[in-house]
């Protein structure tokens, strides 16, 4: 079995934590036993995966999301990083490294959308790419929906498109780095109204396609990625990471 450390140095090759944004917090946030018997990987780490990480015999978490991501200013029992530590359960996150990492969310992304050509842009944290042909934006729209399986608002630039840009999770306000570099369209996770405002001031149409949906894929490629790094150690995709929010 790989130590935390050996799983943590592997997690590091894939996405060097000094690429992360400086407000980030990523790598090992929470350690408990030093051997790893077993990796849950999520995008979120939350009681419920805490708990299924548990049942299925795993001792560490690989999540996207930093399970402690401002200063703790107070630790209560029921939070949850307390309760890795009651559990016995190490989290190692890695979140806006691995949005730029080759391989990472973003190409995770465009590759769902079927974007070809891609290229890093807006500091490597997005993806811009082409599909395969020309669509109007309320097709694209349409058709983002159901690659992702989510529902999806848009605000609509009246124009063909063609060049995508796409950067996952909270990403609407990226419009003028998406225009300037030639985009059509930016798809993201969340976009808020002025996000929509000055996306239509820049020629640009947005897809919101939910936080969650953007970026979930990221756990199940993670988990391949270390099964095959690691060939005897229990390696899954969490089934109860799961989006908070409901839609009708």
């Amino acid at each position: 079995m790989p130590s935390l450390t050996e799983l943590a140095s592997y997690l590091e090759s894939i996405a060097p934590a000094q690429t992360a944004e400086s407000w980030d917090n990523v790598g090992v946030l929470v350690r408990c036993a030093q051997e790893v018997t077993g990796v849950l990987c999520a995008l979120d780490i939350t009681p419920a995966t805490v708990r299924e990480a548990r049942a299925v015999g795993c001792n560490a978490i690989v999540s996207h999301h930093p399970v402690i991501f401002r200063p703790l200013k107070e630790l209560r029992q029921d939070d949850v990083p307390a309760l890795l530590v009651r559990e016995g359960v190490s989290a190692v996150c890695m979140h806006t490294n691995l949005d730029k990492a080759q391989g990472g969310v973003n190409d995770v992304l465009a590759q769902a959308l079927g974007l070809r050509d891609t290229e890093p842009f807006a500091g490597g944290i997005g993806r811009v790419g082409v599909l395969p042909e020309t669509m109007e934006a309320a097709a694209f729209a349409q058709f983002v929906g159901k690659a992702l399986a989510a529902p999806v608002k848009w605000a609509d630039a009246h124009g063909p498109v063609r060049r995508v840009a796409v950067v996952s999770g909270s990403g609407g306000d990226f419009s003028a780095e998406a225009a300037a570099a030639g985009a059509d369209c930016l798809v993201t996770g969340e976009a808020g109204h002025h996000d929509a405002l000055d996306a239509l001031a820049a020629g640009v149409t947005l897809i919101a396609a939910t936080h969650f949906a953007t970026e979930t894929a990221i756990a199940g490629v993670l988990a391949h990625r270390i099964a095959e790094a690691f060939p005897g150690l229990r390696v899954q995709r969490s089934a109860a990471d799961a989006d908070p929010f409901l839609y009708f």
